[in-house]
């Protein structure tokens, strides 16, 4: 049975996105539905049916009215169709709506097993009194993720451009990554484009174009002219910190959480959008106390809100230029001419993807070749093909997301197999995707264009032989250089340019009589976490640690007076 009683009539009912709770059980099904309104009854319209096969008739009406899915509430066993089946079929038909299993004891494996097989975000055991404890958290958590995807997709900045422009796909990765809420519109594609085009008399060859809320048209702007119009880039409080981080990837934001939560004024400048190269990760899924995993822009909205909430100041789009020592003073210089003083630094400025230096990858970069997973243009590769380069755990992670949407996905791996760089649970999940083709002792040799985006890439096997393939795409994860250039000349770096710390620096310039303590650099007082360290684990959970063990250890110098 299907009912709409938990909603108003149509003509007093807002337009608000529904939560669709399904069990066999009248009495459970009735309880599941109590519950959900009682917690979220004002913000979303509570529906219910009797059945997957019911539930997924009304998923597709939804759809045709065009309102939005927030939620799939499913128990496990149903005859006809278990809660699994019934949300794997769902998920086609409302892919961005979270998913929740109700189970009992017994199905605990069965749930396990969903997280990958329909990317499970959570399953609850039953009973879950009392609710505002075992159902309420866990739901309030999955619905606020949910309503920060809607509104970046339903915000009011337009940006109208060219899919194959480079200066576009900068613009819409930047408004992804520091998630501001906004809609992009491929002149091509898209008549509202060009229908926005006209009234606002913007020419064609002035592309991209930002419509701003206030009402104010941009053309061709930069990623700064626009962050400064949209109040991105961060302005310091002060002149006077105790703690300086520099670098807002995993380390930082661990470190900018722990400074502030235990009374150290903080401040965290980075240089593009918080979460570093890790909060372009689609799925990372073996950081601990995620079962089901979480994306890397989730971790860092995550942190980044939690460390704006205990006090620190973020200072995005901004970049140090240069660290200068001034007795016991530590000044970071930012480009553009301010400084910020502190008592203790942290370096967590991570890494950057090299780039590929084979023919024609320079001149195509932007333009269908795309450093870093570049997760806004993944749903634009739908029925297309995707080449993946590189064979690491970023690597293994974008084309697994990508695989939800490309006809095929291809991996060119240099080494003679993934066992030795990637995660063990990433390569079941490639090797359990019939349309990923990983191909190990593979290189990409050229990239060729046409009407200035990839078109083709030629591609060197194992064996020697070449091959030329049509290719809609390509993402590049070849290694890392450290963003270290601006501390030439003032802390210890190895060969690499990766910043040496701890015993490593003592008798390389270390001027104290004390040790290093562990993640010091040759300068005291200036601490060093994440990739950027030599010799540092490559790991989210690492990064997160050092960034937390590096507060302990500013506490620890700031006491030595």
């Amino acid at each position: 049975m299907t009912t709409l009683a938990d909603t108003p009539p149509t003509g007093e009912r807002e337009r608000r996105p529904v939560i669709l709770a399904v069990d066999d059980e009248p009495a459970v099904l009735a309880a599941v539905a109590r519950d959900l309104r009682r917690g979220f009854g004002e913000r979303f319209r509570i529906m219910r049916t009797s059945s997957g096969a019911e539930a997924l008739e009304v998923l597709g009406q939804i759809r045709a009215r065009g309102e939005q899915v927030a939620l799939l509430v499913a128990d496990q066993r149903m005859p006809g169709m278990e809660g699994t089946e019934y949300l794997a079929r769902a998920r086609q038909l409302v892919p961005d709506a979270k998913r929740v299993l109700l189970t009992a004891y017994a199905d605990t494996e069965a749930a396990i097993a969903a997280i990958n097989e329909v990317a499970l975000d959570y399953y609850l055991m039953k009973p879950w009194d009392p609710p505002e404890e075992q159902f309420f958290p866990v739901l309030e958590d999955l619905l606020t993720t949910w309503e920060s995807g809607a509104a970046l997709e339903a915000g009011g900045v337009r940006v109208i451009g060219h899919r194959f422009s480079k200066e576009s796909h900068d613009l819409r990765d930047f408004l992804a990554r520091n998630r501001v809420p906004a809609r992009w519109l491929d002149v091509e594609r898209d008549g509202e484009a060009r229908e926005l085009l006209r009234i606002a008399a913007v020419p064609a060859d002035r592309l991209p174009v930002a419509l701003l809320e206030d009402g104010s048209v941009l053309e061709r702007p930069s990623v700064l002219e626009l962050a400064e119009r949209l109040g991105v880039v961060g302005v310091p409080a002060s002149d006077h910190y105790d703690l300086v981080i520099v670098g807002g990837g995993p380390a930082g934001l661990a470190a900018a959480v722990y400074g502030a939560s235990e009374g150290l004024k903080t401040a965290l400048v980075e240089r593009e959008a918080p979460g570093g190269q890790a909060g372009q990760s689609s799925r990372i899924e073996n950081y601990l106390g995620f079962p089901a995993g979480l994306s890397g822009s989730d971790l860092a909205r995550r942190a980044a809100d939690q460390a704006r909430r205990l006090g620190a100041e973020l200072l995005t789009m901004r970049d140090a230029a240069r660290l200068r020592v001034e007795g016991s003073g530590r000044i970071v210089e930012l480009t553009g001419g301010a400084e910020l003083s502190a008592n203790c630094v942290l370096i967590a400025s991570g890494v950057s993807y090299n780039q590929l230096r084979a023919p024609g990858f320079a001149e195509l970069t932007g333009a269908g070749i795309y450093y870093g997973a570049a997760l806004t243009e993944a749903r634009s590769c739908a029925d297309q093909h995707v080449v993946i380069i590189g064979g690491a755990n970023s690597a293994g992670q974008a084309a697994v997301y990508f695989a939800s949407y490309a006809s095929q996905v291809t991996m060119l791996v240099r080494g003679e197999s993934l066992t030795s760089s990637m995660s063990h649970y990433l390569i079941e999940q490639l090797a359990a995707l019939p349309n990923v083709d990983v191909r190990t002792g593979t290189q990409a040799i050229r990239a060729e264009g046409e009407d200035d985006h990839l078109a083709r890439l030629t591609m060197r096997g194992p064996d020697g032989s070449e091959s030329t393939e049509r290719v809609d795409a390509c993402f590049v994860f070849i290694g890392a250089a450290p963003r270290t250039d601006w501390l030439e000349g003032t802390v210890t770096r190895d060969e690499r340019g990766f910043i040496v710390a701890g015993l490593d620096v003592k008798g390389n310039g270390w001027p104290l009589a004390r040790d290093p303590y562990l993640l010091e650099t040759s300068v005291p007082g200036v601490f060093v976490a994440g990739d950027v360290r030599a010799r540092s684990i490559k790991r989210v959970a690492s990064a997160v640690g050092e960034g937390s063990m590096s507060v302990s250890l500013a506490h620890e110098y700031l006491a030595e007076g």
